[in-house]
């Protein structure tokens, strides 16, 4: 492992910047600190420095996933086959309730675990009600780049007693913290008020995070629309008006807003959501688990709108891995179009990767490999079975690697994978937590 200031050098990969002019290099990566000083052949490299063999392999920005729950990576599967509000009422929501500041913390090592070795550098989490700080101290010790929030609900049909709470009993934990979390470890860490969704908040709430949110610099919004027809339905029938109306209505509008979903949105929706600067997480995989439909995201990009890609949680997906959500959101983008040109693989890794940043306001420090530029990046294999004889790197990555085929990971200029292997938590005794915890949960949610 590098130390504080010492160089590390990337050696020998096809460099795949996803810079301005979508450069493709072959050679190396410099990061001096937590910085890319120099991309392309060292003549002369640094005395000292660590090296990191990329040969035969692609040296990519990380992936950003812009919606995942890391409190719900525990459930996996005990939620399956279910639509979405079935899905809430009947399992989910009476998992979280169940939690507690142990097993909580064991789910999200598990799912930054397993998000880590795929080459995830940064996610968007929305937690349950209570005991975040847990995943905060997950997120601190893993390495991983993260806005999160604990979820806020003083509202709903079949919301369990363990997830009630006030408006101001929410507000309250909300403020304490983003006060405590929010610019931690060296600014790796965010806070993102988290409403969960239109159905389980008072406009109270809604208003109360928004105004919370917008008297911090750097602050996000995060929260759930047009999911689901009946969720949509369900949001017409209680308030007269749709779900991403009564969010605007709320002050949850703009470009500290992101919302996951939107597979319900209607144009005129979508043109309103890019005037107004709303981000939009598109996450394929949970939305055909769900039943929710395919999301429109040509649509979106068309109408102006920002979107990224998430992985949502393992009870609906039921993994985290960027490469499953990559493939699934290019190839379903050309179905809903009937349009193999619709999506193309290097809009999809834009998606993923600098699309993301944007989507959290971060792209000036990460999201693609350039210098000046935290060193958030992933070194895949382009040599294994499925991924030869050749051929367009970019396309390669997008259609034929998979999670299997990461190398190595840094975060922040912080090696948190080397060859395949988690190097800020040991891996068996994650598994060994999560089974304990999983059980146990389930045991005291009665299920």
């Amino acid at each position: 492992m590098p130390g504080a200031g010492m160089d590390l050098i990337v050696r020998g990969g096809t460099v795949v910047t996803m810079d301005g002019a979508r450069r493709v290099l072959t050679g190396d990566v410099l990061v001096r600190g937590n910085t890319i000083v120099q991309l392309g052949r060292l003549k002369t490299p640094p005395r000292g420095a660590l090296v990191l063999d990329a040969r035969g392999c692609a040296v990519m920005p990380g992936f950003v996933q812009t919606h995942v729950h890391l409190c719900q990576a525990l459930f996996r599967g005990m939620a399956d086959d279910l639509p979405l509000l079935e899905w809430l009422k009947q399992r989910i929501w009476p998992l979280e309730a169940a939690h507690d500041e142990r097993s909580l913390y064991a789910s999200a090592r598990l799912g930054l675990a397993e998000m880590l070795l795929a080459g995830t550098t940064t996610v968007l989490d929305m937690g349950t009600v209570h005991h975040h700080d847990a995943v905060f101290t997950a997120l601190a010790e893993s390495g991983m780049r993260a806005f999160s929030g604990k979820a806020m609900m003083d509202t709903g049909v079949g919301v369990p007693k363990g997830l009630r709470e006030t408006t101001k009993q929410s507000l309250a934990e909300s403020d304490r913290l983003r006060a405590r979390w929010h610019g931690a470890e060296d600014g790796r860490l965010g806070y993102a008020y988290a409403p969960r969704f239109i159905l389980s908040c008072t406009e109270q709430l809604l208003w109360g995070a928004s105004e919370a949110a917008h008297s911090t610099p750097g602050v996000l919004l995060h929260s759930h629309a047009a999911e689901h027809a009946d969720e949509r339905r369900a949001v017409k029938e209680a308030l007269g008006k749709d779900d991403i109306t009564a969010l605007a209505d709320c002050g949850l509008t703009g470009e500290r807003t992101v919302l996951a979903h939107g597979v319900q949105l209607r144009a005129a929706e979508m043109r309103g959501l890019a005037k107004a600067g709303t981000r939009f997480t598109h996450c394929p995989s949970a939305n055909l688990k769900l039943a929710s439909g395919i999301a429109d995201v040509v649509a979106m990009r068309e109408a102006g709108m920002l979107v990224g890609l998430g992985a949502d949680g393992a009870p609906c997906n039921n993994r985290m891995d960027p490469f499953t959500e990559l493939r699934q959101a290019a190839l379903l983008a050309k179905v809903k179009r009937g349009d193999a040109g619709a999506l193309k693989a290097e809009d999809a890794l834009a998606m993923a990767t600098i699309d993301g940043a944007r989507v959290l306001g971060i792209d000036g420090h990460t999201g693609s490999l350039e210098v000046g530029k935290r060193a958030d990046l992933a070194v895949v294999r382009l040599d294994a079975l499925h991924a030869e004889p050749g051929g367009d790197a970019v396309a390669r990555l997008v259609y034929a690697c998979t999670a299997s085929d990461v190398r190595h990971v840094l975060v922040d200029g912080r090696v948190v994978v080397a060859d395949g292997e988690l190097r800020t938590m040991d891996s068996d005794a994650v598994r060994t937590a999560a089974r304990r915890e999983g059980e146990r949960v389930r045991k005291r949610a009665k299920l």
